[in-house]
């Protein structure tokens, strides 16, 4: 079984998320330390602050 072309770039952006997700995301709302959530929110908040300025483009 191949990969077609047009399959790559969605299984890229599914694993991006996932990691992002799983890294950012996850830390951010379930740890227990405040200083990690912190920290996680902080990383969270200049990912989509970075999102919204590339849509605006």
């Amino acid at each position: 079984m191949t990969f077609q072309l047009p399959f790559l770039p969605l299984l890229f952006t599914a694993l991006v998320f996932i990691a992002v997700y799983a890294g950012v995301v996850l830390p951010a709302v379930w740890s227990r330390k405040p200083a990690r959530r912190h920290a996680a929110f902080r990383v969270l908040t200049q990912l989509l602050a970075a999102l919204r300025r590339r849509r605006g483009r």
